[in-house]
């Protein structure tokens, strides 16, 4: 008896020990090839650099065969994951808010930190010598208006103001429509408006980028100041003479987002393949992420609401049409 209470032992403890590698090697078989869809660069055809080293690192972090998906643009790359034919994704926070509109199928994983510790931007309302004392204030005075396809210039200041419960119509009669965010900012230079809608960077805790003690941040990867009041002390305006009216929600950058019936052993091993990528392997890094060199954080779906009332808002304008 005793000699076979050991034996069935012996073979549960065998047993069990499998059921892991058991359990890894089903999620594995069952995707057969693990496809990462990513948007081709403007002008790069159907090639995306270093796709070679690329599929190695994403290969060897899953422990399986990885194949990239190149789409010719971010409604292609949503419709391919939305559909099934692709695993995961590249977005920009946007297309992430449009993918999650379109099918509720889709995480983010992790998205891009810059080097001083930006998650992402806030729109913000800029006055000078306090002209604006206060949103309630802006309808006597001229705001200028970046144009329409302006992230931080317009689209979120339309959508934030309207979550914090203020109504902005692009119509407005005190709006001064410019042609570009320079000229936006000109005019505040100039004086012919009173404020202008632009953007800063915004860390993790809600408070905006400072390298250095400074308000005049530089840009992750470009020699140019980051953020409308940094860009306009660079102008040669002085920081005392700008306030901030009004600073919107975070919209953070963009995620690499898997579809949410991915297998969850699957999601950790990508998860923390993408969270040390900087660390281990930088080339490799800087093959994936351009924009952004402070390496990738965990993100959440609700790090994109405010991406999701810019879709919202733009989806309803459509609608309109």
């Amino acid at each position: 008896m005793r000699s076979a209470l050991k034996a069935c032992a012996a073979a549960f403890a065998l047993l069990a020990a499998s059921w892991p590698n058991a359990a890894r090697a089903d999620w594995r078989d069952d995707i057969g090839t693990f496809r990462i869809g990513i948007v081709a660069e403007a002008g790069g055809g159907n090639t995306v650099p270093g796709l070679a080293l690329l599929t190695d690192a994403y290969t060897k972090g899953l422990g399986m065969k990885v194949e990239f998906v190149v789409a010719r643009d971010y409604a292609a790359l949503i419709e391919a994951q939305a559909s099934g034919r692709i695993e995961y994704a590249v977005y920009s926070a946007t297309a992430y808010a449009t993918a999650s509109r379109r099918c509720g199928c889709v995480e983010p994983l992790v998205a891009p930190v810059d080097a001083d510790g930006a998650i992402g931007i806030r729109s913000v309302l800029v006055t000078r010598d306090g002209k604006v004392p206060d949103l309630a204030a802006m309808a006597s005075h001229r705001i200028a208006m970046a144009p329409s396809d302006s992230i931080g210039g317009s689209l979120m200041p339309l959508a934030g103001l309207k979550a914090d419960g203020v109504e902005l119509s692009e119509d407005a009669p005190y709006l001064v429509h410019a042609a570009s965010a320079a000229a936006a900012e000109a005019m505040l230079i100039d004086g012919q408006a009173d404020a202008l809608f632009g953007w800063e960077k915004a860390m993790a805790d809600g408070q905006p980028a400072v390298l250095d003690g400074q308000s005049a941040v530089l840009d992750d990867r470009l020699a140019e100041p980051a953020g409308t009041v940094a860009r306009l002390e660079a102008a040669g305006l002085p920081k005392s003479e700008l306030q901030l009216v009004w600073t919107s929600g975070l919209l953070r950058y963009g995620p690499h987002a898997v579809r949410s019936d991915l297998d969850p052993e699957a999601k950790r091993r990508l998860t923390v393949f993408l969270t040390n990528l900087k660390s281990m392997t930088p080339d490799v890094y800087d093959l994936l992420e351009a924009a952004h060199s402070g390496g990738f954080a965990i993100a959440s779906s609700k790090d994109y609401a405010m991406a999701a009332a810019i879709v919202k808002l733009v989806s309803g304008k459509s609608g309109q049409q």
